[in-house]
C-alpha cells in the first residue's frame, strides 16, 4: 500500500473484515459523521470481536502498519506513509453479540457505506473512554450532546448509561435535567 489516505485505510481494513467474514463496526468521529455530526479527526476507529485481534494485527502489520499500543481490549496502528491512525476496540461475549446485532449500515465517508454502532452504543463507548481517561470528559460529553441532539434517543435510557458508568451529574449537564428520575 503506497499512500495512506483515510479512505484507503478504511477500504484496506474493511475489505479484509468482509473477506474474512469478521464482525466490525465504525465508532468514533466517523460514526458521529454517520449520524450527522462532523468533527475533525486524525484516526479511524473500529470495534470488533476480541477473538479477531491477532488476525487483524497480523494483517495490518503485513501492510506495513506499526502497532503502537496493544492491550486486551484495544490496539492502535500507524503506517509510516501518512498520518492517519487506526484504532481498534475489542469486545467479546454477549456484549459483542448485542453491539453487532444493532449496527446499521450508514455513509461514513464520501460514498463509503459501512456498519456503524447504534447511537446508544456510541454513547456507552464515549462514557467508557471518560471513565478510563477523565481528561477526555469535555470532548466526549460534547460528542454525546450532539448525538442526543441529532437522534431521538430515550433520555431515560441515556440516563441509565450515565448511571452505569457513575456519571449521572454529567448527564444532567448535557440534558439540562430533562426526564430526571
Amino acid at each position: 500500500m503506497k499512500t495512506k489516505s483515510i479512505k484507503e485505510q478504511f477500504k484496506a481494513l474493511t475489505n479484509f473484515f468482509e473477506r474474512e467474514n469478521l464482525d466490525y463496526a465504525v465508532i468514533g468521529a466517523f460514526a458521529l459523521y454517520a449520524y450527522g455530526y462532523t468533527r475533525a479527526t486524525r484516526d479511524v476507529d473500529f470495534i470488533t470481536r476480541s477473538e479477531y485481534q491477532k488476525k487483524i494485527i497480523d494483517y495490518l502489520e503485513s501492510l506495513g502498519f506499526e502497532t503502537l499500543n496493544r492491550s486486551e481490549g484495544y490496539s492502535n496502528h500507524l503506517h509510516p506513509v501518512g498520518s492517519v491512525r487506526i484504532d481498534l476496540v475489542y469486545i467479546g461475549g454477549e456484549t459483542a453479540n448485542i453491539v453487532f446485532a444493532s449496527t446499521e449500515k450508514k455513509i461514513v465517508l464520501e460514498n463509503l457505506e459501512l456498519p456503524v454502532v447504534s447511537p446508544e452504543h456510541l454513547i456507552a463507548l464515549k462514557l467508557f473512554a471518560v471513565q478510563n481517561d477523565p481528561d477526555r470528559r469535555y470532548k466526549e460529553l460534547a460528542d454525546i450532546k450532539e448525538i442526543l441532539r441529532l437522534t431521538n434517543l430515550d433520555i431515560a435510557a441515556v440516563r441509565a448509561l450515565f448511571k452505569k458508568y457513575g456519571m449521572e451529574e454529567y448527564c444532567d449537564e448535557i440534558t439540562n435535567g430533562k426526564n430526571k428520575d
